[in-house]
């Protein structure tokens, strides 16, 4: 399948590396640090959402700014051996324009950036947690991409492994491609599903980027 597009937007966790031992490490021990129920945090998603909205979700509104800078300080000592990059993407990465992608992550910018030099991925351009109000399946994050690379988001392709992600991609009018790295294919919804980034090929073009992907 052949796709031409000027941005490529891609998810951080789950698509471009995989910390999901960390985070669930990180938030387990966080967890019982507030005093959490097993039976309450089992039942909050964790996978593709900011920090402050799952904290939301489990503590009063008083105890949020504290509880996030919490987290976020776990989640970045624990970034030195807790990440490694998925196949396929540092192949992809340096193989498109630098002025042609982007990050969009819910993760706060700080977490986001120790995990992706963790792995040694220099990145051009960032959407994380503090530049937006609304999070994913929002497509605020997306959109807000798209307008800093000076694209049409009928012009981009996301890069999604979490429903939530691929949500904000369609509703932000963008061409969606799952990946199958964190959840299976009959649980995404998107225009096209690879196994992950070694499935996908670009080369740079007149005007973007053209993509070939592979099942």
């Amino acid at each position: 399948m052949k796709i031409q597009a000027e941005a490529l937007l891609f998810d951080n966790d789950g698509t471009l590396i995989s910390s999901m031992e960390s985070v669930y490490r990180c938030w387990t021990r966080w967890a019982e640090e507030y005093g959490i129920t097993a039976e309450d945090f089992q039942r909050v998603e964790l996978h593709g959402r900011p920090a402050v909205e799952i904290i939301a979700d489990l503590l009063p509104a008083e105890q949020i700014p504290g509880a996030l800078a919490r987290i976020e300080q776990l989640e970045v000592d624990d970034v030195p051996g807790g990440v490694v990059v998925l196949p396929g993407t540092k192949e992809l990465l340096t193989s498109l324009p630098r002025d042609r992608w982007a990050v969009v992550t819910s993760a706060t910018r700080p977490l986001a950036e120790a995990r992706l030099h963790e792995v040694g991925i220099d990145f051009p351009a960032m959407v994380a947690a503090e530049d937006i109000s609304r999070g994913k399946p929002d497509p605020e994050p997306f959109l807000l991409a798209a307008k800093r690379l000076g694209v049409d988001p009928a012009r981009c392709v996301v890069f999604e492994d979490a429903p939530a992600g691929l949500a904000a991609g369609r509703a932000a009018g963008m061409t969606t491609v799952a990946l199958t790295t964190t959840h299976t294919a009959d649980e995404l919804v998107a225009d096209h599903v690879v196994p992950d980034l070694s499935a996908v090929f670009a080369q740079a073009i007149d005007g973007g980027v053209e993509i070939t992907t592979r099942a």
